[in-house]
């Protein structure tokens, strides 16, 4: 058996059956091709994924980053990354890393796209979660108001350091008055009986 060629058979089965989605487009920009696995995400038939109809799938809120990506690179003719959520069979929109390169026919002409898609729901997920404790450690930090030990001055953003009570007054409505707290008369003054 010649290993190093393979059948058109055996190719067949390696396209529909790889782990990743993958589609084609012809020069009119309509997809022509979506292998077993796209079909099998989307729960849909080939005729109604068939030119544009597999933009039924994605997200509203992808669909014209998503195509804006996909026209533009499409008039270049350049590779193309994107990612956006399509519907799986479920209901679910799940995220895909979509990526699009240029083909050439028979005789060498530009003949469209060969893209394919990897499922990254567990990757951007895991990104928006690790950006949501960013900012909220972040949100934390701004609550942090540096005060001096001793004097008690307040370092403001500038880096210059202003007395509490002046910090306070230019920032909220409240007016200050000075006195003794038990514990410090008693520590300080423990002659005075008050």
């Amino acid at each position: 058996m010649n290993t190093d060629k393979l059948s058109s058979i055996e190719y067949a089965t390696l396209v529909e059956q790889s782990p990743i989605l993958i589609w084609r487009a012809d020069l009119t920009m309509g997809c022509n091709y979506f292998n077993e696995r796209w079909l099998a995400f989307t729960g849909r038939t080939m005729e109604q994924e068939y030119g544009n109809g597999w933009v039924e799938g994605v997200h509203a809120e992808d669909l014209a980053r998503c195509m804006k990506i996909y026209t533009g690179s499409f008039a270049e003719r350049k590779i193309f990354e994107m990612e956006y959520r399509l519907r799986r069979a479920d209901g679910v929109f799940r995220w895909l890393f979509d990526r699009g390169v240029p083909y050439n026919g028979p005789t060498g002409q530009f003949a469209g796209y060969i893209g394919s898609c990897i499922d990254v729901t567990e990757r951007v997920e895991a990104q928006a979660k690790l950006q949501a404790l960013q900012e909220a450690e972040v949100n934390t930090l701004r609550e942090l108001l540096p005060v001096c030990s001793w004097c008690k001055k307040v370092r403001e953003d500038s880096g210059y350091w202003t007395k509490l009570e002046a910090y306070m007054s230019e920032r909220f409505s409240t007016k200050f008055s000075h006195g003794i707290c038990p514990e410090c008369m008693k520590k300080n003054f423990p002659d005075l009986d008050v």
